[in-house]
């Protein structure tokens, strides 16, 4: 399997990340013995949490639901009587930050909208708590790195919630950045959305440019990051347009943006998110042949086949597996004090492409250079 190195980090990140590892090592208390479970508190109580993160922590071999963080008191009490919550454990954003003085929870996992994944890390890690936040880790990069400062300068683990580079093949296809089995690269093509709200706006916060809606926050990162991990390498530069068609419902946010990224070695990778069009494929295209994932970024049955004939079928089972997979090995990470598979600088390389596509679709397709930590 790839090593998470592989994926194109700067030295410097590396060795940030090499500190927070040994920072986690540096806090994991006298007898904390691997067997114990690890206490998570799970923050903003929507979809996502009450169909795949709760229903996956009880699936872990390391974790179990501890805690529950909500603005609304209706939802806390329905899980808490749902998840026998005891009511020490459970917090309003308002009162989030006495999560410090409960030894019960020993991490938190936000789930919530992306414009307060920031405040929210660095509540909890000020707190002294780890941290696994969902993508994408921020609404820019100048608060991703504000992020993994505040969880380096509190001695925790910041882990963003990338399930895919947990499920199995897709570390294969991190691997083969690396082994190069049918030649060099030359282009790969990464396509990630889903047809939304046909209706019309339903009060969604994914139309809300203030809250971090729109297809590049919520499916581009899954193209941007696959791009990234196929290569094993960061891109330069990027182009991108917006391609919104219903403007009259997106507003402020992109349903359409299609983007190519600039590679190192001549390599391009040409992608298209969308909440306005079912996209899920992921090809590399190589001098001596190819290799494609169709799905590449469901919640199972994420699958694929090459050139030669090989065939990458189906690993993790029914959803939903990957997010207890994910879960587990995040949760391992900070039991043996080593670095996570996605830390924080995995998220923050993506947020720099963001913010660079972002400017070049205002300035209508402009070639913009990625900043570099």
């Amino acid at each position: 399997m790839g090593k998470q190195g592989s994926n194109g980090w700067t030295r410097r990140e590396a060795l940030q990340s090499m500190a927070v590892a040994g920072a986690a090592a540096a806090w994991t208390p006298r007898g904390l013995a691997q067997e114990r479970k690890l206490g998570v508190a799970l923050v903003g109580l929507g979809y996502y949490a009450g169909h795949l993160l709760a229903p996956a922590l009880q699936l872990t071999r390391h974790c179990r639901l501890a805690g529950l963080v909500s603005g609304t008191p209706a939802k806390l009490e329905e899980w808490q009587r749902k998840y026998a919550i005891a009511d020490a454990n459970v917090y309003s954003y308002d009162d989030f930050h006495r999560i410090a003085d409960n030894p019960d929870i020993d991490v938190v996992y936000i789930a919530t909208p992306n414009h307060v994944h920031k405040s929210l890390t660095e509540v909890a890690a000020n707190a002294g708590k780890h941290v696994w936040c969902e993508k994408p880790m921020a609404m820019n990069a100048a608060e991703g790195e504000a992020m993994i400062r505040a969880c380096r300068d509190n001695r925790v683990q910041l882990a963003v919630g990338y399930r895919m580079q947990h499920e199995p093949n897709t570390r294969r296809f991190m691997a083969m950045a690396k082994e190069r089995p049918f030649g060099r690269i030359i282009k790969l093509r990464a396509d990630a959305g889903w047809f939304g709200w046909r209706d019309g706006a339903d009060g969604a916060w994914r139309l809300d440019p203030a809250r971090g809606g729109g297809a590049m926050y919520d499916m581009g990162v899954y193209c941007i990051n696959a791009a990234r991990y196929c290569t094993g390498m960061e891109p330069v530069a990027v182009q991108a347009w917006d391609e919104t068609a219903r403007r009259d419902l997106f507003k402020g946010v992109d349903e359409t943006t299609r983007f190519r990224l600039e590679f190192p070695d001549d390599i391009v990778a040409d992608c298209v998110t969308s909440f306005g069009r079912e996209l899920n494929t992921l090809q590399v295209d190589c001098e001596r042949g190819w290799y494609t994932m169709s799905p590449f970024q469901g919640y199972e049955g994420n699958q694929g086949r090459a050139s030669d004939g090989t065939v990458f079928e189906p690993q993790l089972g029914a959803r939903p597996r990957m997010q207890a997979e994910q879960m587990d090995n995040d949760a391992q990470s900070i039991l043996q004090g080593t670095a996570p598979r996605a830390p924080g600088e995995e998220g923050l390389a993506d947020l720099r492409v963001v913010d660079a596509a972002f400017a070049s679709a205002k300035a209508d397709g402009r070639r913009v250079e990625i900043a570099r930590g």
